[in-house]
């Protein structure tokens, strides 16, 4: 059984312009210890799709519209707020994409991480300030005793986010979920930071849901990757097959913009065109006004997500002829 499914998530957002549908019917799973990969531009859903697992979307306007979110056979989506302060940051924990935003600036590094313990499992202030030494200590962050009293503007960039991982991990999640983890880190801090959750998740057998428009992170760190369109899966595979013979047109232009060493070329390609608004979706696929193999079907019909086997699928009518199990 996996330890994650998301089933046909509708996440919606009232506002003044009208609705937003952020998230329209996303379809995934993550098993026990596995690394998910989800990738695509900003706006495309990755980060709302988190919230939604969390239930952590801003009240008013945000709303679950549809689906389901099982997390060891719970449906989180009808599961009481009480229930939810349960499992947040100690079944389920979260990597904020900013940790300078995520860190509370008045409260001490070792008291943010001390919490949990407290309220999940129980602790006294002293075993649980031991347990947030050690947890510094393991991330990484030196003189731990001495920087567990400290707030978080004394720390570095990379030292917030070491502090964080410490915080999702003191409980020991089965799931933590990565929200552009290194996004705001100089590339050698990037390193060690997933250097690090590659150790701790063979420590810990945490899986991992890790959220980035990064496919540089995606190779070094997932199994599977799934690609993000307008609020719609597009594309889900295997990491290998992915990179090496992408099947989406969307997927193929994000893998052509990345610069390679092996190749000189004049100009980096860009796909062509902007990210729809989400008031304005296109008719027929959502790309179709980006793709260069768009044909008088995709402005018309809204493609499937097809299903070609060995873990493979794509929402493409170029693959039609492919599927094995039809379009969901």
């Amino acid at each position: 059984m996996n330890l994650l499914e998301i089933k046909d998530l509708k996440t919606y957002f009232d506002t003044d312009r009208g609705l937003v549908k952020a998230v329209e019917g996303v379809t995934l799973h993550i098993g026990h210890g596995e690394t998910l990969g989800v990738v695509g531009e900003s706006g495309c859903g990755k980060s709302v799709t988190a919230l939604s697992v969390m239930r952590l979307l801003p009240k008013p306007a945000g709303r679950i519209a549809g689906g389901k979110i099982i997390f060891k056979g719970e449906d989180l989506t009808e599961a009481t707020e009480d229930r939810m302060r349960q499992i947040r940051g100690n079944k389920i924990s979260m990597i904020f994409q900013e940790p300078m935003t995520s860190l509370n600036p008045v409260l001490t590094i070792g008291f943010q991480i001390m919490e949990p313990l407290i309220i999940h499992q129980n602790m006294s202030s002293k075993d649980a300030r031991a347990k947030a030494v050690e947890m510094l200590q393991v991330v990484g962050i030196p003189d731990p005793e001495q920087r567990v009293d400290e707030y978080p503007h004394q720390l570095s960039g990379g030292q917030r986010q070491r502090a964080m991982i410490a915080m999702a991990l003191v409980c020991r999640p089965e799931l933590l979920i990565a929200d552009e983890p290194t996004t705001a880190l100089d590339v050698t801090i990037q390193a060690q930071i997933l250097d690090l959750m590659n150790e701790l998740q063979r420590g810990f057998n945490t899986a991992i849901m890790l959220i980035t428009h990064d496919l540089g992170v995606v190779a070094e760190m997932a199994q599977r990757v799934v690609v993000m369109y307008a609020g719609l899966i597009v594309e889900e595979a295997p990491v290998e097959p992915l990179f090496y013979e992408p099947l989406h047109p969307y997927t193929q232009g994000l893998l052509a913009s990345i610069p390679r060493i092996d190749k000189d070329v004049d100009k980096l390609h860009v796909i062509p065109g902007f990210v729809p608004s989400p008031f304005e979706f296109p008719r027929g696929c959502r790309f179709h006004n980006r793709c260069d193999k768009v044909f008088s079907r995709c402005s018309e019909e809204a493609p499937p997500l097809y299903t070609l086997g060995n873990g493979r699928m794509v929402r493409c009518f170029l693959y039609e002829s492919d599927s094995i199990g039809g379009g969901a």
